[in-house]
């Protein structure tokens, strides 16, 4: 088939050329809408029970997630021109597109208790302008007084200052929130500037917007030094401008071919997708060099250019299409995790690694067809002594120290298990984020002066209309509420309890002391002078946290970045005290939030991207039997590449660096392209059996001589290539650039050394007949065919 496929390639140049031209065309034209992706992806399915418990709880409170918070530090803020100004920046804020309301201090309500009337008059405590400021000051020890707001927009003991903005939900998943953010840091940034604040930002809102951002800074950045490093160490191993500038040719139409797939597919830019398209590059280059290595060599024997463009064709093609396979295999399994974004990723990258697949084998010969044959310079590099002298100490170790090898693969795998039970599985919401980032800072900052900002809920549907209001349920909340502050990590909650607080405390003329739930007979007179539901839209108590029916109520918190064994311990620990105080049996009442989404969604990506990696592995075992249909053969062939992934665990559980969505990727990755190596050695293996009348010991020498070169050069790319992602600014990607070449490159180790010893160690166990006739041929076996054929 190959050879069929390498006189077509060849005879039919023009017509190839063309009709790549006209997919490359068509997929730039596919790419011309592509947006990167300002949803929030979550990371349960939606048909998982706690998702629909969040959703049916964003239909009734809304989403909850949409608050940016402004928080400042000043012991002096009741300054007359200084609160102003403060003032101003409120307003201001309210005329940015795709802000609702601002909560703060300059909007603070006060309630007054109307006898005449009998109801509640509800008033902003501050006017819009103050005058005076011993009129200020009045007014800030009237503030002071009322114990509703300290913890929700000031903190008198840090003297931290918040300012809650809460966006339009639709705003915040277009690319408009990045004008809207923008313009609200301008304008906070120069209150601060004006009086030498410090101005700190986080909330989801601002948090995603800044990573969106740093996704498409990045992008380009990536793709560029993508094409650097590649460049650099092609010209390095092969000291010929003409092989860098097709190679980057290539792999640069694979990029467009990215872009344009999805575009085909209406696929956003995420963290991950953003990542293909100099993960392409990296992937891609080591076909060039591959086939051109063999077309050198081959070049090298009988000087035919032509012959050899063939030969590297026919005999390397169908090795590179299963090293390639492998490796999209890697990445498909991600389809079976049924998240949305690693899904995508999936999809996109196994696809457009059989691209670079088809752009590599049609391409590289086609354009080396038409170029003057090799100089002796240009292959050179096939005689540089110290890769050759690297490869004769590889095979005199192979041949001469075997129980060495065996010890320190043994010794590998000793420490390799025992370091895996080390590894913990942890995440935090902004871990991504390097801990010198404003966005992390500010955070920080946040959660220890008034709490944290990742929204906590607890829902109580008494299953009764109005039951919310029945004392008893009442007392509950509130007994609730002070079993939760055992928990330092929680802010202080907000509910109709504290609203109801507030209203006691104004029926008392608004005394300090008598903020307090009321009694079962204060809320009877109480109650009547409360606005009505919707009544005023300065007091909306009852539409925040209570249903239209008065069935429904939430007490909602904030809290700390914690990770997600603390935030999983917590919540199993919440939920268990609301049904100590809640009974199950008489009550629906349960912890959720985007907090609680994040952690139970994290887990489970974990569990399945560990099953995406066995499925991996079964496929790519699967592959590896259509090769060799022997049980010990695959075994051979897959055991070089499980000790490089074990060594990757161990560094994890030694160094701390825990199981999460993005480590987790390494392992699938890795090990769909480290077999690569052992496919490409054990194809030239093969070969070389038929060529030695089945000498074991010479055909696997012969093997490592000639693929060690290709296999040295392709994993320095991959290790360099990955390296890249170690500058990003997302601790994930670091990780994933660091492990990812760190096991790549112990992967290169391994299938020199240990898969060669491993060959002739078990020479006498393997039979020869099993190379015979496999059901897909990693070469062809004919090699008088190249003169009959050209």
């Amino acid at each position: 088939m190959w050879s069929k496929f390498a006189k077509i390639i060849l005879h039919y140049r023009i017509v190839v050329l063309i009709f790549i031209a006209i997919v490359t065309a068509f997929m730039v034209y596919q790419s011309r809408g592509i947006k990167l992706d300002y949803n929030y992806a979550s990371l349960l399915p939606k048909t998982n029970k706690y998702y629909v418990e969040f959703e049916k709880f964003k239909e009734v409170f809304g989403a909850g997630a949409n608050i940016t918070i402004i928080g400042i530090k000043d012991e002096n803020f009741f300054e007359l021109n200084k609160f102003n100004d403060w003032v101003k920046l409120q307003d201001s804020i309210k005329n940015i597109h795709g802000v609702k309301t601002v909560l703060s201090l300059a909007n603070a309500i006060d309630i007054v208790k109307n006898k005449e009337e009998k109801k509640f008059d509800i008033k902003q405590l501050f006017c819009e302008q103050i005058q005076d400021q011993n009129e200020l000051d009045s007014l800030a020890q009237i503030f002071k007084n009322r114990p509703f707001y300290k913890g929700l927009i000031y903190n008198d003991t840090t003297h931290v200052i918040l300012m809650a903005v809460t966006m339009d939900q639709e705003l915040i998943n277009s690319k408009a929130r990045e004008k809207s953010m923008k313009r609200l840091e301008e304008i906070a940034f120069s209150f601060g500037e004006k009086y030498n604040l410090d101005v700190h930002f986080s909330g989801m809102p601002f948090t995603r917007n800044k990573i969106s951002l740093l996704i498409r800074s990045e992008l380009f950045m990536f793709i560029f030094l993508a094409m650097f490093v590649t460049a650099v160490i092609l010209f390095m191993f092969f000291r010929s401008f003409k092989v860098v500038l097709f190679s980057m040719l290539v792999v640069g139409i694979a990029v467009l071919w990215v872009v344009g797939t999805m575009g085909i597919f209406d696929y956003k830019i995420t963290i991950l997708t953003g990542m293909i398209p100099p993960l392409i590059i990296v992937i891609g280059i080591p076909n060039s060099v591959y086939l051109l290595n063999k077309y050198h060599n081959e070049y090298k024997q009988h000087g035919n250019k032509i012959r050899s463009l063939h030969t590297i064709i026919r005999k390397v093609g169908n090795a590179t299409f299963l090293t390639n396979l492998t490796t999209a295999l890697g990445f498909a399994t991600f389809i079976v995790t049924g998240n949305k974004i690693l899904v995508e990723f999936g999809v996109i990258a196994s696809l457009n690694i059989l691209g670079v697949f088809v752009l590599s084998i049609t391409l590289i010969p086609i354009f080396f067809s038409y170029s003057s044959p090799p100089k002796k310079r240009h292959i050179k590099h096939l005689e540089y002594k110290y890769v050759n002298f690297f490869i004769e100490r590889l095979v005199c170790l192979v041949n001469k120290r075997k129980k060495l090898i065996y010890g320190v693969a043994g010794l590998i795998v000793f420490l390799g298990i025992y370091g895996t039970t080390l590894i913990k599985t942890e995440g935090y919401i902004i871990d991504d984020i390097p801990h010198d980032n404003p966005v992390y800072v500010d955070l920080k900052f946040l959660e220890n002066n008034i709490g944290g900002v990742m929204p906590l809920e607890i829902t109580i549907d008494t299953k009764k209309k109005k039951g919310v209001y029945q004392y008893k349920n009442l007392k509950k909340m509130n007994q609730l509420i002070k079993q939760l502050e055992k928990y330092p990590d929680l802010s202080k909650p907000t509910s109709i309890v504290d609203a109801l607080k507030f209203a006691r405390q104004a029926y008392y003329n608004g005394q300090k002391k008598s903020y307090k739930l009321p009694s079962k007979n204060e809320l009877s007179f109480i109650l009547p002078y409360l606005p009505k539901k919707g009544e005023n839209k300065n007091f909306n108590a009852m539409d925040a946290f209570v249903d239209s029916t008065g069935q429904i109520a939430r007490i909602s918190y904030r809290l700390n970045d914690i990770g997600t064994i603390r935030m999983q311990e917590i919540a199993d620990s919440i939920q268990a005290d609301i049904s100590k105080v809640f009974s199950p049996e008489k009550y629906k009442a349960h912890v959720t939030g985007s907090s609680i989404i994040f952690t139970l969604g994290t887990n489970f990506l974990v569990k399945n991207l560990f099953q995406s990696l066995a499925l991996a592995i079964v496929l790519i075992a699967f592959f590896m039997a259509t090769m060799f249909t022997s049980l010990r053969m695959i075994i051979i062939s897959l055991l070089p590449n499980f000790i490089p992934l074990l060594f990757t665990a161990a560094i994890m559980g030694y160094f701390g660096i825990p199981i999460k969505p993005s480590t987790v990727l390494v392992f699938s990755i890795a090990f769909g392209i480290s077999v690569d190596n052992a496919i490409h050695f054990l194809a030239k293996y093969r070969q070389e059996l038929k060529t030695t009348n089945g000498n074991i010991d010479e055909a696997a020498i012969l093997a490592l001589r000639e693929t060690g070169v290709s296999i040295i050069y392709t994993a320095s790319i991959l290790f360099f290539g990955f390296g890249i992602f170690t500058i990003s600014e997302f601790g994930g990607t670091q990780a994933l650039g660091l492990l990812v070449s760190i096991t790549l490159f112990i992967a290169m180790l391994s299938n020199l050394i240990l898969l060669p010893s491993l060959l002739l160690s078990l020479k006498h166990t393997v039979n020869v007949k099993i190379f015979k006739e496999p059901l897909l041929k990693p070469f062809e076996d004919n090699n008088n065919n190249d003169n009959q054929e050209m």
